[in-house]
């Protein structure tokens, strides 16, 4: 029987405030006001997931995140438009899986996410 149920997904980061506006830029849903201060801001109502929390660390990051979002796009290119725009870097090419192509992009921070348009939805 399961201790508990899944929460929220939360990026440790430098800046809450700040990245937190980057990812509400990319997928929506609003700043949760009880969670507003220099350490810790979450987004509520965001589609497909419901909470996304970023929460300060004294370390930046160094090394490949052992966890990362995929998010579901209609045009890869298009996304990774907007995201750059945002402030997001690309990283590599679009790579084509038997499912899906993917497109892995970092946010301004660093950290890793992919663009995904699966085949045949």
């Amino acid at each position: 029987m399961p201790m508990g149920k899944f929460l929220a997904v939360v990026i440790d980061c430098k800046d809450p405030n700040s990245i937190s506006d980057f990812w509400q830029s990319m997928l929506g849903g609003e700043k949760d006001p009880r969670t507003e201060s220099t350490e810790w801001v979450a987004l509520s109502g965001v589609p497909g997931l419901g909470y996304l929390g970023f929460q300060k660390v004294p370390e930046l990051k160094t090394v490949k995140n052992r966890v990362h979002l995929d998010i579901d796009v209609e045009a890869i290119d298009d996304a990774v438009t907007h995201a750059v725009s945002l402030g997001a870097s690309i990283v590599g090419k679009v790579v084509e899986e038997v499912t899906n192509f993917f497109q892995v992009m970092t946010d301004p921070e660093g950290n890793e996410f992919c663009f995904i348009l699966r085949k045949n939805k």
